[in-house]
């Protein structure tokens, strides 16, 4: 089967510039897919590289949807490179959803209402919106996700805090919102003074804790030298150890860099913090390649670039894996065909690492797309 293919790239500032070991991040770009399939149907995908984690670039993704025709197959679709792990997720994801049908609209013809932050298009002669809320029709499968909206349902997600002091400001809005689970960024400055924060920050926590327990994420985007991973996780195995403590540790993501395995290993059989490996995961290759290593630990799965979502959900349902499932900044279309897959694939249940809605301040802006 051949479906009609058109794409728009898209750009989103960050409200701060996200800061990691690996720089300074401040645009998200992008690319939104369009598959018109039989019937009209019409499916949504979406292209979020993220190349300093392991993907390809921007401009490989762009240059591969320019190579393409305005047709392309099924078969095409599922034999995309696995050089290009972005381009897979996009294009599958597009089509997994082309198979809901259009809701009538107008006599004029007919057109799905999805709401994305930013972008804002024209379909078929009728208005495309897509706005800051949750997508209806063609994007959402059996998996109806709820709008990150409410306490209870970011309970089921991990608030990203900036890097630094500002993380403890941060943690305060956070916890109000009804996140229980954080994520913190650390390898960025000099480690003396962020073990300070990071003092503070896990006290606070277990100052404001109510009845559940909340659970802190450390992520170094593998910047941390041997010994300083062993400073960290000394740091967290003591709070840990500390009696009637309401906060805990959930684990340290990549500590090390992608060439430093066998010592993460190590580290991670020694001490009772848990490591994630995160870029040593960055697609499925990666993944498989770790686990045919032996590791068995967590993983951390960004499914927007992780490659083919029907390759990565046979693979973790063969082996079930301990995973996370997390954001790459992508829009809602992309956010929502990666929690369809966290849906199925989360066995411990841990929090989703898709609270990252505060880090965009655009919900009035809009980009002008005319398919």
């Amino acid at each position: 089967m051949f479906h009609q293919f058109e794409f728009r790239t898209y750009q989103r500032k960050f409200k701060r510039p996200l800061q990691t070991s690996h720089g300074i991040w401040d645009v998200r770009s992008g690319i939104i897919l369009r598959l018109v399939g039989e019937n009209n149907q019409i499916g949504w995908g979406e292209i979020a590289p993220l190349s300093w984690f392991g993907s390809e670039s921007f401009e490989q993704a762009l240059n591969f949807c320019k190579s393409l025709a305005t047709n392309i197959s099924e078969e095409a679709i599922f034999s995309i490179s696995a050089k290009l792990p972005a381009c897979q997720f996009g294009f599958e994801s597009a089509l997994s959803n082309s198979r809901a049908p259009l809701t009538p609209l107008n006599k004029g013809g007919t057109r799905n209402i999805l709401k994305v932050p930013l972008i804002k298009g024209d379909l078929g002669g009728s208005r495309l919106r897509l706005k800051s809320t949750l997508m209806a029709g063609s994007v959402l499968s059996s998996h109806q996700w709820r709008e990150v909206g409410n306490e209870e349902e970011k309970n089921r997600f991990s608030g990203l805090l900036p890097a630094g002091e500002t993380a403890l400001q941060a943690l305060q809005v956070l916890w109000l919102e009804g996140y229980r689970t954080f994520k913190w960024k650390i390898g960025v400055g000099a480690i003396e003074q962020e073990l300070k924060i990071f003092q503070q920050l896990i006290q606070a926590m277990h100052n404001l804790c109510d009845r559940e327990k909340p659970f802190l994420r450390l992520d170094a985007n593998g910047g941390l030298s041997y010994s300083q991973a062993k400073t960290w996780l000394e740091a967290c195995d003591k709070v840990k150890a500390t009696p009637d403590f309401s906060a805990d540790i959930e684990f340290l993501e990549q500590p090390l860099p992608v060439t430093q395995f066998q010592e993460m290993v190590e580290l991670n059989a020694i001490y009772a913090t848990p490591i994630a490996l995160d870029e040593s995961a960055a697609n499925l290759d990666r993944i498989q390649e770790c686990y045919s290593q032996g590791w068995r630990g967590i993983f951390v799965i960004k499914p927007a670039i992780a490659g083919s979502p029907s390759q990565l959900r046979k693979f973790c349902q063969t082996h079930n894996i301990d995973a996370v499932f997390s954001s790459v900044f992508e829009t809602e279309i992309g956010r929502q065909a990666a929690l369809n897959l966290a849906t199925e694939l989360s066995l411990n249940k841990r929090a989703l690492g898709f609270g990252t809605d505060c880090w965009f301040d655009d919900n009035h802006s809009i980009l002008d797309f005319r398919f």
